[in-house]
């Protein structure tokens, strides 16, 4: 917990407090906890709109390229179904186009995050029964937790503002692009508070607020997918398409703005009304008692990993078989996207190799799934730290399970998932991308250059072992770690990283499958580093104190 002083308690009470009572204080405790992360956040956010407008603004810096973009995306189905039309052919409008929502899932996950982590978590680790004891006003968690979210969305919309029309982009557009994205994310937070209040656990808030965010994406993927124009009907239904009508750069229609600010204000009162009705650390989605007898299959460190893990492992392969059908759904246009470009052709050569454009596009795609995977590795070898600090693994260490073989259990389910969930997204990848280019015998090969990513994802997977057993309290820098590879791999093809800057990344040192020349080398270093690092995590972890 910060060192941040608490309420102090009232020593005499003329009246009842005020629901707010407490707000302020607790606002300041969010922000200080948060000040690594809503940064780090934030920036990220910022710096990936600013890097697209730079590098579209190289790309495509003639009328007529910009005209062929346009043009090449929205008569593929595929192309708006990923990332929406293009509404306006300038450098703005192309921004808006790639940015509106992609930043607004970034946005909407920011939210969940926030409100979670200050409203159900607290409730969930029992700091919030603690403060309640001092003079703080019913509402005033939800409050902070709501407030905070937005400081960090009004941060965001202007320095994006700023930048872009510091780039010499209409301010006008900026404003507006900076409102619909930040707009996406507060209108989740109200979302994010309506599930904090139903349910028991912070992990089933975030999971529902993020199928949520996951259902919004598919609505709005499917209605640009079935007109163009953002004129379906779903369009509208969906929270993350109202950032497209919203039409930055492109018009700039500002009343689209009052849905999600609107949305938001219904969301928290219906948060506020909620908040008013339980206790603390209830929900109205009561957690299901579980069997009188244990299951056979959970009298082992195996077991028990697997009734911790697989609600997440199942959601990652069904996330990356979805996004996998996608990725080969458009890569048959994918040479029409390019076009004669020969800016864009170097880029993706530069992310998936100089085979071909389609070769090229497969690879970057597949690779783009490894780095994302790597978020999965990541937070399966957390859980360890996860339950460390709630308390439930010293019970089970204090049985007759060692820590190798409760860690063993964890270990398992991040390396072997990771397979799995680069398996399930290569596997629609490639059935995908037969059925819409018709050639069914690239299964096994994409399938493949799927699985080979996973090497580099278990590196990272490693690290996070080893800052797990040798400094637990920092194990928020294995986030880091993953987040700057994944950034590397995002930005550094359009930015022009030199090589060594790609090199900090272990997905740079993996042949560009499909079509490159398969080397057994680099595997070999990833999965000798991956054991070192393992094995020098796990001594660690055996000989420090739990918890």
């Amino acid at each position: 917990m910060s060192t941040l002083t608490a309420p102090a308690p009232a020593r005499r009470r003329t009246g009842r407090p005020s629901r707010l009572t407490g707000t302020g204080t607790l606002l300041r405790l969010a922000l200080r906890r948060d000040r690594v992360m809503l940064p780090v956040w934030v920036l990220a956010l910022v710096l990936t709109v600013l890097a697209t407008a730079n590098t579209f603004e190289t790309l495509y810096d003639t009328p007529a390229d910009r005209a062929g973009v346009a043009r090449s995306t929205n008569t593929n189905g595929s192309l708006r179904a990923l990332y929406g039309p293009v509404l306006g052919d300038s450098i703005g409008g192309l921004v808006a186009w790639r940015m509106v929502a992609f930043g607004g899932v970034l946005a909407a996950i920011m939210s969940l995050v926030i409100v979670v982590r200050h409203t159900r978590e607290e409730e969930e680790t029992g700091r919030q029964e603690l403060l309640s004891s001092c003079v703080v006003g019913r509402r005033a968690p939800l409050t902070s937790a709501l407030l905070t979210a937005v400081a960090a969305h009004a941060v965001t919309a202007l320095l994006i503002t700023a930048g872009l029309a510091g780039a010499g982009l209409p301010a006008g557009g900026a404003l507006a692009l900076a409102l619909a994205i930040s707009g996406t994310g507060v209108c989740f937070a109200g979302v994010a508070a309506v599930v904090a209040q139903l349910t028991e656990s912070a992990r089933s808030a975030r999971g529902i607020t993020g199928a949520v965010v996951g259902l919004a994406f598919v609505l709005r993927a499917a209605g640009d997918a079935a007109a163009a124009g953002a004129t379906s009907p779903l369009v509208w239904v969906s929270p993350i398409g109202w950032g497209e009508q919203v039409r930055a750069f492109a018009g700039d229609r500002w009343w689209v703005l009052l849905l999600p600010y609107a949305a938001a204000a219904l969301s928290a009162a219906a948060a506020y009304g909620l908040a008013g009705r339980r206790d603390i650390g209830a929900g109205f989605l009561a957690t299901r008692p579980g069997a009188a007898a244990a299951p056979r299959h959970l009298g082992g460190a195996l077991g028990l990993a697997w009734r911790l893990q697989r609600g997440s492992l199942l959601g990652w392969v069904s996330g990356f078989a979805v996004a996998g059908g996608v990725f080969g759904a458009v890569t048959d246009g994918a040479s029409e996207l390019v076009g004669g470009n020969e800016s864009t052709r170097e880029i993706f050569e530069r992310m998936g190799g100089h085979q071909g454009i389609t070769e090229a596009f497969l690879s970057s795609m597949t690779g783009m799934l490894g780095m994302v995977a790597a978020l999965y590795a990541v937070g399966a070898v957390l859980r360890l730290r996860a339950e460390e600090t709630a308390g439930r693994a010293e019970p089970v260490l204090a049985g007759a399970v060692s820590r190798l073989r409760w860690a063993a259990g964890h270990l398992a389910f991040a390396f072997l998932g990771t397979a799995v969930v680069l398996g399930a997204g290569g596997l629609t990848m490639g059935l995908a991308y037969g059925l819409t280019a018709g050639d069914g015998g690239r299964l096994p090969e994409v399938l493949g250059a799927a699985l080979a990513q996973a090497p580099a994802a278990w590196a990272l997977a490693s690290v996070a072992v080893l800052i797990v057993g040798v400094r637990p309290r920092l194990s928020a820098a294995a986030w880091a770690a993953a987040g700057l590879c994944l950034a590397i791999g995002w930005l550094g093809p359009a930015l022009k990283l030199p090589q060594a800057a790609m090199d900090l990344s272990p997905f740079g040192h993996l042949p560009r499958l499909p079509g490159a020349e398969l080397s057994t080398v680099p595997f070999l270093w990833l999965l000798a580093v991956t054991a070192v690092l393992t094995t020098v995590g796990l001594v660690a972890l055996r000989r420090r104190d739990v918890g």
